[in-house]
């Protein structure tokens, strides 16, 4: 799994959890600390007592609230207190600085409720009272356009900044019954973001509505009720695995670590949709693919960078043909091959699906890599298929790479040729792979004999140095006959066989640089009559 990916199925993991231990109450679970604690220069060990009043809704000391204080910059930066369970008014010992402060002072009678009192700005220098009135608090309205829709979850959340130093605040609520307010002096300009995240689900569709705002004061309420038509349409797709039709998750939540996300089920293979608010920014997307049993791990795919705008629809689609060796696009993202002194390692993607989205545990029967070294065999490594280290000499070599994976329906391979020495630093080895994207159905089958031209990409070294020469041969045998096809416009032109069958693509590839690469896709996708 790519370390984006990664990071994301961890907070979502987390965040699952919490939304379950959430489900009935309203919950003020907050993350709050100094994320980038500025430097405190000749930081002084003299504090100040700081008092802590809580009052209800009618104006009484109330005992039901949990408060937080957090440094921001100065002798104050990496100070950190939790306040619950204790008398309406307490008193603490904090050095000089910045903070943030919050509060949520909870109703439980009629129903739970919880009004979140946010004070952005305290500078302490010298002992210091602090009145938290939950009199103060104005609702959070947010609803989607559909009467009758359901509330799933929220987040909000408030972030600060002072001299280089930044705590966040948060609250996940699992009612939709919330209220908000500033408190205290205004902060400087800008330096206050709060995003605000609801989940609703609707009777054919869910909604995801979130709202950003960046001044200097936290929020005192918000009412935002959107028509369908500011709001732009997501579509998860989801393509049944070979293991059969189930039941797949995707979440969903705004880039950034300020976000939390909701896992959402539907019935594979099929597709699921949100309208959701297209001024939120960008979303990722975690989508679980169904597994043959509950004690299986599932595969999941991570997307992100998703954007939708109002009155459009945008199709993402998951677990579909063509299955392939795909690169990952982050900018960050460690290179498919890497040289490193006298170990060469391969760390690809060899079963991305079909948008090339990279899997974390993609359906198998075995997988084999070897590596060649002039001619000679340097070693075979079998276990997950794209992945494999070898131990090389340092001298200058020509090297054949291989690497295979059988999978329900097909079976995938890559190999490469280049020239490669010990360097200095790690280099990145100029390995190319090649992306067939044609229009299927919903299911991810085509139609038998029709003629399509399918787009073909390529990633990697030759992307960059340009390619010499590419060839594309189709096989509608599993690959005992291929026949080179002609290329328009950087599409293959393909005829699918009769119902039945399947369409199978070798690629071979030459780079301005003379490495190459072949590619093999048996069963890239079926064909069926309906």
């Amino acid at each position: 799994m790519n370390d984006i990916a990664q990071k994301r199925t961890t907070r979502r993991t987390l965040l699952r959890g919490l939304t379950l231990a959430a489900a009935g109450t309203c919950l003020p679970t907050a993350v709050a600390h100094a994320a980038t604690p500025a430097p405190a220069a000749n930081a002084s060990t003299e504090t100040y007592t700081l008092t802590l009043t809580h009052l209800g809704r009618t104006g009484a000391p109330t005992t039901d609230y949990v408060t937080y204080v957090v440094g921001v910059s100065g002798a104050a930066a990496g100070v950190k207190e939790k306040i619950d369970q204790s008398p309406a008014t307490v008193t603490l010992q904090v050095p000089k600085g910045r903070y943030l402060l919050h509060s949520s002072i909870s109703v439980y009678d009629p129903r739970i409720e919880t009004d979140w009192i946010v004070q952005p700005r305290l500078d302490v220098e010298g002992d210091t009272t602090v009145v938290f009135d939950a009199r103060t608090a104005a609702p959070v309205d947010i609803r989607p356009p559909e009467a009758g829709a359901e509330y799933r979850l929220g987040g909000t959340y408030v972030q600060v900044s002072h001299e280089g130093g930044t705590a966040i605040a948060t609250i996940i609520n699992a009612t939709p019954y919330l209220r908000t307010a500033h408190q205290g002096p205004a902060a400087e300009p800008g330096s206050v973001q709060q995003w605000f995240d609801t989940y609703w689900k609707g009777e054919k569709q869910g909604y995801a509505l979130g709202y950003t705002f960046t001044s200097d004061r936290a929020m005192t309420g918000i009412v935002r009720h959107p028509k369908t038509s500011e709001l732009g349409t997501l579509a998860v797709r989801g393509v049944a695995p070979e293991t059969g039709a189930g039941y797949g998750f995707v979440d969903l939540s705004p880039v950034g670590d300020t976000a939390v996300a909701l896992p959402h089920p539907f019935q594979v293979p099929g597709t699921t949709t949100f309208l959701m608010t297209p001024d939120r920014g960008a979303w990722d997307l975690l989508y679980s693919a169904p597994t043959a049993s509950e004690e299986d791990t599932p595969n999941r795919y991570f997307a992100s960078g998703v954007r939708v705008q109002a009155g459009a629809t945008t199709l993402v689609t998951f677990d579909g043909p063509v299955f392939g060796p795909a690169l990952d696009p982050a900018p960050s993202a460690r290179p498919a091959g890497l040289r490193t002194g006298n170990t060469l390692d391969l760390d690809l993607a060899l079963l991305a699906d079909g948008d090339g989205h990279l899997p974390t545990a993609p359906l198998f029967e075995g997988a084999v890599t070897t590596l060649h070294r002039n001619g000679v065999l340097v070693g075979t490594r079998r276990g997950t298929p794209g992945r494999a280290e070898f131990t090389v000499p340092s001298a200058r070599g020509d090297y054949r790479l291989s690497t295979t994976a059988a999978r329900p329906g097909g079976r995938v391979t890559a190999a490469w040729t280049f020239a490669s020495a010990a360097t200095a630093a790690p280099a990145e080895l100029p390995l190319s792979v090649v992306r067939f994207t044609p229009e299927l159905r919903p299911d991810g089958t085509a139609a038998p004999y029709t003629t399509s031209l399918v787009p073909v990409t390529v990633q990697g070294a030759a992307s960059v140095s340009g390619v010499r020469c590419l060839a594309v041969s189709v096989s509608t045998d599993a690959g005992t006959t291929w026949a080179r096809v002609p290329m328009v416009g950087g599409r293959a032109s393909v005829r699918t066989p009769g119902a039945g069958g399947t369409v199978s693509f070798r690629t071979e590839l030459t780079d301005s640089a003379g490495n190459t690469l072949t590619q093999t896709q048996i069963g890239a996708y079926r064909v069926t009559a309906a």
